[in-house]
């Protein structure tokens, strides 16, 4: 907020696309910073300038004067005074017009304020708070599911592995792929259509092991082994451990196009395309449009 003050006491109006740009400026963010992104896709700095903007004019420090345009006040610059490192959820719960914003007949506006987010005093924005909960849970899931893996039947395993590549796009327009693990299987758990006519297949090897049973060097050739009895070039090897060095360094030189898919990632990937886990509870994050107002 600090920033965005300090542009805005030069008493001119300020339009906001200018603001932000002003302020990204002030602050000496680099274009690799600028360009770091939220999960919803959202620049991370406009997104934390967007929220300073909408705390400050909440607490009356700055106002809009017309459509989209920002200008400070005599508290905001009381506050860059006052407060010129910077300013923190219990500075601005102190000011009236932001904590009558928050107030409620349930209880005061600090109270209100902390049940709203995870970190009241937190530097992270509203929206990154909400995707630092989201990462929270999924880790608390990610292990869950690896539980469940490791303990479920060798056959379950393999077939879930060519569920999650189906939910992935592969398989083909007719969303071919099977599971063909079992005794004589030469060492192929999986296929599956990589284009819609097939005319290219992705074979799969699928290992539940248990943490710190790392697949080896020898058991990653085994499969590329088994890719060339098939006349494959490509194999995804998943396991619900994690690769030695030696195996992550072979399968990155060797001819054959081999990806390996370690617990952690599986997990992830689990998630992200919703295989064996479901939706629980959905938000929507909104924001004002400016340009509704423009």
């Amino acid at each position: 907020m600090v920033p965005i003050l300090r542009v805005l006491c030069d008493g001119k109006q300020h339009a906001r696309r200018e603001l932000v740009s002003e302020v990204l400026d002030f602050v000496g963010l680099s274009e690799g910073q600028r360009s770091v992104l939220l999960k919803s896709g959202q620049p991370k700095a406009e997104n934390r300038i967007g929220w300073a903007i909408s705390d400050l004019t909440i607490a009356e420090a700055a106002v809009r004067p017309a459509r989209a345009m920002f200008e400070i006040t005599a508290l905001g610059h009381a506050l860059l005074e006052k407060h010129p490192q910077g300013l923190d959820q219990k500075i601005m719960n102190t000011i009236d017009a932001y904590a009558a914003h928050f107030a409620s007949k349930d209880g005061p506006a600090e109270a209100q304020s902390q049940d709203a987010v995870i970190e009241p005093d937190s530097e992270l924005s509203p929206q990154e708070q909400i995707e630092a909960g989201i990462a929270l849970i999924h880790t608390d899931v990610s292990s869950l599911l690896i539980a469940r893996l490791r303990a479920s039947d060798p056959a379950f395993f393999e077939q879930a592995v060519v569920d999650l590549l189906l939910k992935m796009g592969y398989g083909g327009a007719e969303q071919r792929g099977k599971r063909i693990g079992g005794t004589g299987d030469g060492g192929v758990d999986g296929v599956i259509d990589q284009d819609p006519l097939g005319l290219d297949k992705v074979y799969i090897q699928a290992k539940r092991y248990a943490e710190g049973s790392n697949i080896s060097r020898e058991t990653v050739q085994a499969f590329v082994g088994a890719l060339q009895g098939v006349g494959a070039s490509k194999g995804v090897f998943i396991t619900t451990s994690a690769f030695t060095v030696h195996a992550l360094s072979y399968a990155a030189n060797v001819p054959s196009r081999v990806i390996l898919i370690d617990g952690d990632r599986l997990a992830s990937l689990m998630i992200k395309y919703r295989v064996g886990v479901q939706v629980k509870e959905s938000y929507d994050v909104v924001e004002l449009d400016e340009d509704f107002f423009e």
